[in-house]
């Protein structure tokens, strides 16, 4: 039997979950494929588990095709209706399993802790015990809701078996990365506390091991639509070039629309440019129901990635008024990175979390929660902002944003390895450079 010769796998919440992370996956499994890959895999959930979460999805008939070599595998539950949640991290794991059996070498890279560093470590734990010798390389990336939905929550009710659960599952692959620096802080602060409590040495391994890798992003997607292409898409909507205001993100609290929905009400451009909100999420027809009664507040809940920069580009100011919420903390923003590579109006957000890591000095900055001031700043950009000051702003936006390139943060996070010598001689080389 012939096997590839290096391997990638990458446990995540693939398409077409709307989820800035899934974008993540995508971005470094292409790159994969240049970077001497000759298998790449995306491990991920059935398309009915996912529906069934309630999780904001993609229109599935739109969703763009993976190159070819990258393999999406979602593998179908184990057991029936008498194993409630275990079935389908049976199905992963041992999925897993069966991959990590064969002899190729293998990096192989979680994204959320919870559930996916549980099926890759269980994953390499059975395939040793069964006497497999499994030729891999753990990578677990923590992102924000691992942070703020589920050590947050632990330490808040008191759970401290389920967070020392979490940080020993966490510290048993061989690197640990974490998507931007408030996120790290946050982890080594969260594994303080449980030390405090429990005795433990979680915070010091932390501090030493875990590192940042930020969101790769295919910039190149974003750069430069073409402005008949902008022109389309806008008319397809009812839109003109800076007529709008665009809120393109997961339509939740935490995300601020509440309170831009509110400020839109009071802004002196109101009756210059629309407000869109573009997305899906728990708050959606909540605030359809507060918007009823404004027809200049147009709800967009099937835009797909090509539309996606189209839309941004063609905006007056893209608004993200983040801010903190006790299941929520923006930990970087990845739609803010986006916004800023494809040209445009400005952006406006906050300082939430790790916001200032993604926008640098290249946005239009607001207090989380001021309603007054978000209405001010965007009535300031719509109004009062020169076209010398947005050009500026654009210019220092986008330089920013392309250190984010996918191809630069794939050659961080998974260093060039030597030429093959041997099975499996060069699945840990290169690893010893500290990212």
């Amino acid at each position: 039997m012939t096997y590839p010769q290096r391997r990638l796998v990458i446990v995540v919440r693939a398409d077409p979950v709307i989820c800035g992370h899934s974008g993540e996956a995508r971005n470094l499994a292409e790159i994969a494929l240049t970077r001497g890959f000759d298998d790449v895999r995306l491990l991920t959930w059935p398309i009915p588990a996912l529906e069934a979460a309630g999780l904001p999805l993609k229109p599935l008939d739109r969703l763009l095709p993976y190159s070819p070599g990258i393999t999406v595998e979602r593998p179908e539950p184990v057991g029936d209706y008498r194993v409630p949640d275990g079935r389908h991290l049976a199905g992963l794991t041992g999925r897993l399993v069966e991959l990590l059996a064969e002899p190729v070498p293998t990096i192989c890279l979680s994204m959320y802790l919870v559930p996916h560093t549980n099926v890759v470590v269980d994953a390499v734990a059975a395939a040793r015990a069964a006497g497999f010798a499994p030729q891999v390389h753990t990578v677990a990336k923590a992102v924000g809701s691992d942070v703020t939905n589920v050590i947050k929550s632990c330490l808040r009710e008191g759970r401290f078996g389920a967070a020392t659960v979490l940080f020993t599952t966490f510290l048993a692959n061989d690197e640990l990365v974490a998507v931007s620096d408030y996120t790290r802080d946050e982890i080594i602060a969260s594994a303080a506390e449980v030390d405090v409590h429990c005795g433990t040495s979680f915070a010091e391994q932390c501090r030493r091991r875990v590192t940042v890798s930020y969101p790769p992003i295919h910039a190149a997607a974003f750069l430069d639509p073409q402005p008949a292409a902008v022109a389309a898409a806008l008319a397809r909507r009812g839109l003109e070039r800076d007529g709008y205001i665009l809120f393109l993100s997961r339509v939740a609290r935490a995300k601020g629309i509440y309170d831009l929905v509110i400020a839109y009400g009071q802004m002196r451009c109101r009756e210059k440019v629309k407000l869109v909100v573009a997305g899906t999420g728990p708050a959606l027809e909540h605030v359809r129901a507060m918007a009823k009664e404004d027809d200049r507040i147009i709800f967009l809940t099937d835009v797909d990635d090509e539309e996606k920069s189209l839309l941004m580009n063609g905006c007056a100011a893209y608004a993200l008024p983040t801010k903190p919420e006790p299941d929520f903390v923006e930990t970087f923003g990845i739609a803010l990175a986006e916004k800023m590579l494809t040209g445009g109006g400005p952006v406006v957000t906050t300082l939430t979390g790790g916001t200032g890591e993604a926008v640098g000095d290249a946005a239009v900055i607001v207090e989380p929660g001021d309603i007054n001031g978000l209405a001010d700043a965007l009535d300031r950009v719509v109004l009062e902002m020169s076209p010398a000051e947005r050009r500026d702003l654009e210019r220092r936006a986008r330089a920013k944003a392309l250190t984010f390139d996918r191809a630069a943060v794939f050659d961080q996070l998974i260093p060039p390895v030597p030429a093959r010598s041997g099975a499996g001689a060069e699945v840990t080389a290169g690893w010893s450079r500290r990212l």
